[in-house]
């Protein structure tokens, strides 16, 4: 049994947690937790409460008890049947970080009639009673009290508790193994076990019971080929005579028992430490314990699943043993129990010692500031100097705008020198027209459907829509909400596009999710998601708020006609389960179900599910969108894929910023100056010597290449030259296309989405060779630079001096003056006003061309 409550005592304040007790806490615990073994509890009393709170506590709670410089844990064990166990783990502190002894220490049973334990720190229980295990590491002991019931007995083995984890951690439902689609030489089970009926049958009743044979267990053709005593595709997965074996063994002997309907059911797992610092080539033991419904818990460290995100950084054993590699970093580590998930956050800092003052010693203008620092310094990661101004302005006005300053607003910017200018800089870009283009931009990215599947006109019909959004600055959960509960005309409601592109229930369900909860739910579709806990039953539960999407005018050949359709609420409409053909009502993926009305839109209510406040999902999702657009990545990566499995780099900062999006009601401009106004914001592209490695907390500003549509409409403002579009009025800028289906090279080369690819779409922010040759070679480019009326003919014609032609140029491509050594060799190869002008434009032209062809142009820092 575990405590009911973490907040009712100090001694379970700490349960399941990263922090030990208080030292009267420890003190009082190790008092009264050392009774002789076989003694009988005391009736009252001090000594009474904490030796119940003991007894209460599972067999793997994560509270510690320190003796000297030692911690151990769990405090106590408490084991119930033969060979049941216990992982141990011992730790001390040195230099604030905690160091892993539990392989290093010497462990001895006070009593070996009652338990046995290896080098590895398993507590294995043989007979009845209470004991303690004897811990010594460099002449420091620790004594940890052990109580063990039914010793002695055989616990009964049934399918779902004992049978499906060891099938799990054996790799027998993976989907490279049985668990594939259609299994593995006529076998197949459930992916990852997510359905016992169908796996029981495969094992019992399938091929004529020919796999297991209770009769004589040993000959069962399960243990057979697990064993290798046969010959078997998958290989060797368990010794003869070892645990797993007999397990399994005991289960067939017992009569193949299913686990009876009234047995608790799993609700969770923890994993301990949930974080870690550690220092290179050096290991960690996990911990991970599964409760269940009634309270009790049990430890599972053996029989869960363990997987890297960053193998390079930390790796971890089959065993949960983590190892960390040579470098610096991050790595989450997740742990996988019967569908349910855990991470242990693992830090490597940089070697090398940072003062303390150091970071008290940075400046903070937020939150934000203040949240990054602290994770800088657990990393000992310094950031680089705040970037210059030539850097900022050019970085700002592409993020808030999507266009490079002309060179009268760099001039002016530059010239200022009130304190201020920066914030006031914010606030002038935020109240131009471009700014609901370019944010448009990237949510129609996400919602725009292929114009021959929809038509144009329903297309066009979208794109107004957004953008109307974000000229209005309409909050973002009013845009959601409008979004996802549209109803209407394709050609006069631009938002039930998303309707006529997307038919189906699953379709829907599928791409909402990803878009506003961060959530991808696809998988779930057909089974159990291999990296999440979301089930066959979640996703149609959940597709059932679409049911009732109904739809008229549709023409002969829907969706591909292009002619007018109305989205409406139609009477009726279900979601059955695939398997089960069970009729699933609305219901959303966690939190309260309300009941719904037959006259009701359900969507209505999934609407009002999504933005509640104890769905953080929804706010989270948006804020690492606009992070990630302003920072070069996301908080977590990808920016939709939130999940327990994928963890943020820093997740006080996403906690932070989520709150902060909710608190100022969803106004996606007042989130933009929080971001634009903090230093973070404001560092350096350049890498320095305690950062250069680091790619996610934030040290510095990352590179990011410009998007295809602001690079070209860059490259069109520079060379005076507009590009022409078709179906576009004369003078349009790349920015205000309203379909992908527009012609232009240039803006395919450079990452525009694939117009036949489903939405959400993602960009192709790599840099390739095409685009190096493209914009070296291509004609339309070329062509631009040489026009007779751009911008190079007209320096050329003027009686600028070569020095303004050149301070011109730069002001113009880099939003900066160029630096000696470039003023230098741009005039001495432009000859000077009054000579002729065929020699003196082929200079400038020359130059500009060199000038595009940079990094400094193609990427925003």
């Amino acid at each position: 049994m575990t405590l009911p409550s973490a907040e009712n005592s100090a001694v379970s304040s700490n349960v399941s947690g990263s922090s030990f007790p208080s030292p009267d806490t420890r003190l009082a615990l190790r008092f009264a937790a050392r009774p002789q073994p076989n003694a009988p509890l005391a009736k009252n009393g001090l000594l009474n409460l904490l030796l119940s709170l003991l007894v209460l506590l599972s067999s793997s709670e994560l509270l510690a008890i320190e003796e000297g410089k030692l911690k151990v844990a769990p405090a106590t064990i408490r084991l119930r049947g033969r060979l049941s166990s216990q992982q141990v783990l011992l730790t001390t502190s040195r230099d604030g970080v905690e160091v892993d002894l539990t392989r290093r220490a010497e462990f001895q049973p006070a009593n070996k009639d009652l338990l046995r334990i290896d080098g590895q720190g398993i507590v294995t229980a043989i007979g009845s009673g209470r004991t303690e295990v004897v811990i010594r590491y460099d002449k420091n002991e620790i004594r940890l009290p052990v109580e063990i019931l039914q010793g002695e007995t055989w616990l009964p083995v049934t399918f779902e508790q004992d049978i499906q984890p060891v099938l799990t951690k054996l790799g027998c439902n993976g989907g490279t193994c049985h668990g594939k689609q259609r299994g593995q030489n006529g076998f197949q089970l459930s992916l990852l076990g997510f359905d016992h009926d169908f796996d029981f049958d495969a094992l019992v009743r399938e091929g004529r019971g020919r796999r297991v044979f209770p009769a004589s267990p040993a000959n069962s053709l399960l243990l057979l080929k697990a064993a290798a005593l046969t010959p078997h595709g998958g290989g060797k997965r368990i010794a003869p005579a070892g645990k797993h074996y007999n397990t399994l063994k005991r289960w067939i002997a017992a009569g193949l028992p299913r686990t009876p309907p009234e047995t608790p059911e799993l609700q969770r797992i923890s994993v301990f430490p949930s974080e870690r610092i550690m220092r290179p080539r050096t290991g960690q033991q996990l911990l991970v314990t599964a409760h269940y419904s009634d309270g009790s818990s049990r430890d599972v460290t053996r029989l869960a699943a363990y997987q890297s995100n960053e193998s390079p950084i930390a790796r971890a054993g089959k065993t949960g043993l983590v190892q960390a590699g040579p470098l610096p970093g991050e790595a989450a580590i997740m742990t996988r129990y019967m569908g349910k998930f855990a991470t242990c956050l693992v830090s490597i800092p940089l070697e090398g010692e940072v003062s303390p003052e150091y970071y008290r010693s940075l400046e903070s203008n937020n939150f934000i500031d203040e949240l990054v620092w602290k994770k800088l310094e657990r990393l000992k990661i310094k950031p680089s100097p705040q970037c210059g101004d030539s850097e900022y302005l050019r970085r700002v006005y592409i993020d808030v705008i999507g266009r490079l300053p002309s060179p009268a607003e760099t001039r002016a910017f530059l010239s200022g020198k009130d304190p201020a200018k920066r914030r006031e800089l914010v606030d002038s870009l935020l109240a131009r027209p471009e700014y609901a283009d370019h944010w448009a931009n990237k949510w129609v990215d996400l919602l725009r459907p292929n114009p021959y599947r929809v038509g144009i006109k329903a297309v066009r019909s979208l794109d107004r829509w957004v953008r109307k959004n974000f000229r209005e600055n309409k909050p973002y959960d009013r845009f959601v909400h409008d979004l996802l509960t549209s109803q209407g005309s394709t050609f006069r409601n631009g938002a039930v596009t998303v309707f006529r592109d997307r038919r189906s229930p699953e379709e829907l369900v599928t791409m909402f999710s990803q878009l506003f909860l961060g959530i991808r739910l696809e998988c779930a579709r057909c089974h159990q998601h291999p990296f999440e806990i979301w089930s066959q039953k979640d996703f149609y539960s959940l597709a059932a708020y679409f049911a009732k999407v109904g739809r008229k005018g549709t023409g002969l050949s829907p969706p591909i006609s292009g002619s007018e359709e109305y989205i409406f609420t139609k009477a009726g409409g279900e979601v059955r389960h695939p398997r089960t053909n069970e009729i699933l009502p609305p219901r959303p993926l966690f939190g309260d179900s309300p009941a719904l009305s037959s006259s009701q839109d359900p969507r209505q209510a999934l609407a009002l599910w999504m933005m509640r406040k104890d769905n953080g999902f929804f706010p989270a999702v948006m804020v690492n969108r606009v992070w990630a657009d302003l920072m070069g990545r996301g908080i977590v990566e990808p920016v939709d894929d939130i999940r327990e499995s994928n963890p943020p780099s820093n997740k006080e900062l996403l906690d932070a910023l989520s709150l902060h999006f909710r608190e100022v009601n969803y106004d996606l401009k007042t989130l933009l100056r929080t971001i634009l106004a903090s230093r973070v914001y404001s560092l350096s592209s350049h890498p320095i010597e305690r950062n250069i490695a680091d790619t996610r907390n934030y040290s510095r500003h990352y590179r990011q290449r410009l998007r295809a549509e602001v690079l070209l409409d860059g490259v069109c403002d520079i060379t005076g030259i507009p590009e022409k579009f078709s179906a576009m009025p004369p003078g349009s800028r790349a920015a205000e296309l309203w379909t992908h289906r527009t012609t232009s090279n240039f803006l395919d080369t450079f990452g525009r989405p694939d117009p036949n690819q489903d939405p959400p779409c993602m960009r192709i922010e790599d840099t390739t060779v095409v685009q190096a040759l493209h914009l070296m070679n291509a004609p339309n480019l070329d062509g631009k630079i040489r026009n007779e009326n751009g911008r190079a003919a007209t320096l050329a014609a003027s009686k600028m001096s070569p020095e303004e032609i050149v301070e011109e140029l730069y002001l113009l491509v880099y939003a900066r003056y160029p630096q000696d050594k470039e003023m230098r060799s741009g005039s001495t190869r432009i000859p000077p006003a009054g000579t002729p002008v065929k020699g003196r434009r082929s200079a400038v032209e020359d130059l500009l061309w060199a000038l595009l062809n940079t990094p400094e142009f193609l990427f925003k820092n």
